[in-house]
């Protein structure tokens, strides 16, 4: 029996850095590398996920968009599709689709297109020019389109003017395996130099605004002037930070908020949390809130977005309004106070990540879509 040749795709993206898009490009192809022969085209910059998978083989081409519009870059684009014998490129974000569209405009390119939307800016305005080239003719130039969450959805259809009935829903996933619990927690925060006998929040956010720490901060100042026994642990790296360090100093909260840096272990210090919470003033479907709740946290995240998506408000944790420090404040001392409630909501958490958002779903249903729109 005939076997099919490998799929030759190209993922298109900004960069792959550590981010939700580029880490779910770096799991197709691990999942998935029996079936593709993958190309990444970085608008940009590589990156230091595409460092890492370039030391592993996989062909990864930095294009150096150059700012403003680029109008040579659909000719790269289109010259890199021809000599790599592209049968597909998977545009991830807006701005990669826009010039994978315009390279599959000229003469010769055959490939197929797929956009993906993953988050959405805040706040989400375009000019009236973008939704009508989107509406007359880019979305004419796409094989297919899918958003991670119904908000991502809608905004590509009620802001962007893509053709809303043809968008198909695939929700992020992650591995539940690297988030079971195993092992006692208290040796395990001793491994990780945290406290044993503390209860310990965690936020897991680059320090950038629209993932508003400042909200945050305050948030946990009310709720450290009522509980002597609570910490908060921010993991993450981003041009806010010296603020950010200095509002703790402000609020006095200092001795009480450790400040982790950019982690490669946040699966076992989300294990070792006891409740997550982040207060985004925007969210598409957040890897990040998956991951918390595949560890088994209960999450006090922002009533935003594609957050009430995942959450279920008093079920697997508590949906509080962006900006509200007063709202969170009191979410997290309920959860505080309540230890069997948090129990409770954390073990749903769990549940419905293993029932609804799973990597081993998330990467069949884009394989199934490559095989699809190339007609395998």
């Amino acid at each position: 029996m005939a076997v099919d040749p490998k799929l030759r795709i190209g993922f298109a993206l900004h960069s792959m850095g550590v981010a939700g898009a580029e880490v779910l490009v770096a799991e197709i192809l691990a999942r998935g590398g029996s079936v593709l022969e993958p190309t990444i085209l970085c608008l940009d910059e590589i990156g230091e996920l595409g460092h890492r998978l370039r030391a592993e083989g996989v062909e990864v081409i930095e294009l150096g968009r150059r700012p403003g519009l680029d109008l040579r870059l659909p000719g790269a684009l289109a010259r890199v599709a021809r000599d790599y014998e592209l049968e597909l490129i998977h545009a991830h974000q807006y701005t990669p689709f826009f010039y994978a569209a315009l390279a599959g405009m000229r003469p010769g390119s055959r490939f197929k297109l797929i956009l993906t939307e993953h988050g959405r800016h805040y706040p989400d305005l375009v000019s009236r020019r973008r939704r009508w080239v989107n509406r007359w003719l880019l979305d004419r130039r796409a094989d297919a389109v899918t958003g991670c969450s119904d908000f991502s959805i809608d905004g590509l259809a009620r802001v962007d003017g893509f053709s809303g009935d043809r968008i198909e829903l695939i929700p992020n996933g992650v591995d539940l395996a690297r988030y079971e619990s195993s092992g006692d927690r208290a040796e395990l925060r001793a491994e990780l130099g945290l406290p044993t006998d503390r209860i310990l929040i965690a936020c897991v956010a680059r320090f950038h605004p629209v993932k508003d720490h400042a909200t945050l901060l305050r948030a946990f100042a009310a709720v450290a002037a009522e509980r002597e026994d609570v910490d908060l642990l921010l993991v993450g790296a981003g041009p806010l930070r010296g603020d950010l360090e200095r509002l703790t100093s402000e609020l006095r909260i200092g001795s009480r908020v450790t400040f982790l840096g950019i982690r490669d272990d946040v699966a076992r210090l989300m294990r070792a949390a006891d409740i997550f919470c982040m207060t985004s003033l925007s969210e598409a479907a957040s890897l990040t809130i998956l991951e918390a709740m595949a560890a088994g946290l209960p999450v006090v995240v922002t009533d935003v977005g594609g957050n009430p998506e995942l959450v279920r408000d008093g079920v697997e944790g508590r949906l509080a309004p962006r900006g509200n420090d007063r709202a969170i404040a009191m979410a997290l001392l309920d959860l505080c106070e309540n230890p069997e409630r948090a129990h409770t909501m954390g073990a749903a958490a769990r549940g419905r990540v293993e029932e609804s958002f799973t990597l081993d779903a998330t990467v069949g249903s884009y394989l199934d879509l490559y095989r699809r729109v190339c007609g395998r």
